[in-house]
């Protein structure tokens, strides 16, 4: 089954069998059971469709679903990154960005479970891009990928697009923002063909894609299904398409996987994708897309979780050295970090400014205010004083559950500025006087 966002359809569930792109098909084995699944939500209207329905049926939910064109209509992107034909609009990109510097992945060219990248300025992959696309989609340099460009870092004046609503509330780009490090904001384009393989985000993130031109197709899995697509080393597939999954010999167990969703994305649709849903994403056109990856107080669990789980296989990896090696939990959150891009100190930093900026969100709304906004028919809204409790209840939880966890009591905190005890003390006294509103 397709879920499409081409009009003439059902607003919600969405079933498209024709002018389907070609790419290659997804090999299920011959008994694989047909159960889970087939569709994802399609939301039409932005006016009937409120942050909190959101919120709680697929946040709250994991569940993902594809949002139409409406919801980005006003960007500035979809009037001036593409033509009247809704075709890139190379020249403009040129003017306002050529000399940018930018990532660029060979799709053809395997290294690990992704592929290399050189950086390279816009104007030169454009140069490529043009060339590629005149000679019949072909290229001695191969099938190439601009792919996580922090575009809206490099270029926080331009006018390219807003973040929706639905979206917003965003752990890890508050969080680098007010550390003036990294963020988790990336501009895709590449021309017909391109594609990336299959994963699952950072951090078992959610993930948002809007394309601002061009048509995607995405292959979804929801979470745990990736278990039965490892071969008999463990390992995960780099192409869920490729027709040696149905040999038992070297993936025995994928004849229990569920089929993938398939997902067509059309220009100015927006995906959501949530936390651990392992995904392959192909480019049927010369696509240009938004990427977004965020963690809220409604999967934070989960990044946790994720953290812990990859500690552990540092010690798996680590471990006949215990013993012998001095300082041996620091060596284990410095390989950690070299592997995730955050170990568990800078974790407990991370859920600090979430909770020093609620906190601070209550004391500007006042108490009464929020006793009177919070009745009992309110509505989950961000921003909002419902939200800001929620986040706060939810960073205290996971804050206790670091507290107790042996491989960060077993760490130097000398550091780390609030003491955790002291922040966990004031998270609970705060929680505690603002117990009404729920």
């Amino acid at each position: 089954m397709l879920a499409s966002g081409r009009k003439n359809h059902d607003s919600e569930h969405l079933i498209d069998e024709k002018n389907e792109p070609k790419l290659p098909p997804f090999h299920p084995h011959p008994d694989m059971a047909q159960r889970g699944r087939r569709h994802i939500d399609f939301i039409e209207d932005p006016d009937s469709f409120c942050y909190s329905t959101f919120f709680h049926r697929h946040l709250l939910a994991n569940s993902p679903c594809l949002f139409s064109a409406k919801f980005t209509q006003s960007w500035g992107s979809r009037k001036t990154w593409v033509t009247a034909d809704n075709k890139p609009n190379w020249d403009h990109l040129l003017r306002t960005f050529g000399d940018a510097i930018v990532p660029v992945a060979n799709c053809e060219v395997k290294e690990y479970n992704s592929n290399p990248k050189e950086q390279i300025p816009l104007r030169e992959y454009i140069s490529y891009w043009r060339g590629y696309t005149e000679n019949g989609c072909q290229s001695p340099k191969g099938c190439l990928y601009l792919k996580d460009w922090h575009m809206k870092r490099d270029f926080p004046n331009q006018d390219v697009y807003k973040t929706p609503e639905y979206f917003s509330s965003d752990w890890l780009n508050e969080y680098w923002d007010a550390i003036a490090g990294d963020d988790y904001r990336f501009v895709y384009m590449g021309p017909k063909g391109t594609w990336t393989p299959f994963h699952a985000d950072v951090f078992r993130s959610y993930s948002w894609s809007a394309n601002i031109c061009g048509q995607k197709k995405w292959l979804l899995f929801p979470p745990g299904q990736e278990e039965y697509l490892r071969d008999c080393h463990g390992n995960l597939p780099y192409d869920v398409t490729s027709p040696c999954l149905q040999d038992d010999s070297i993936y025995p167990n994928s004849q229990q996987c569920c089929p993938p969703i398939e997902v067509v994305q059309e220009a100015g649709q927006m995906v959501f994708i949530p936390s651990g849903w392992h995904h392959q994403v192909y480019n049927m056109e010369d696509t240009i897309s938004i990427n977004h990856n965020w963690v809220n107080g409604c999967n934070v669990s989960v990044m946790w979780k994720f953290l812990q789980g990859e500690l552990d296989a540092v010690h798996r990896e680590i471990g006949e050295w215990k013993e012998t090696m001095d300082n041996w939990h620091h060596h284990c959150q410095v390989i950690l970090k070299s592997c995730t891009g955050i170990d568990y100190k800078e974790f407990y930093t991370f859920l600090k400014i979430i909770a020093q900026n609620r906190i601070q969100d209550l004391r500007n709304s006042g108490g009464d205010t929020i006793a009177e906004t919070c009745t009992a028919d309110a509505t989950m809204t961000y921003p909002g004083p419902l939200h800001t409790v929620f986040d706060l209840e939810k960073t205290a939880g996971i804050l206790a559950s670091l507290l107790n966890n042996e491989d960060f009591i077993k760490l130097d905190k000398e550091s780390l500025c609030p003491p955790p005890d002291e922040l966990m003390q004031r998270l609970k006294t705060v929680i505690a006087q603002n117990s009404h509103v729920h």
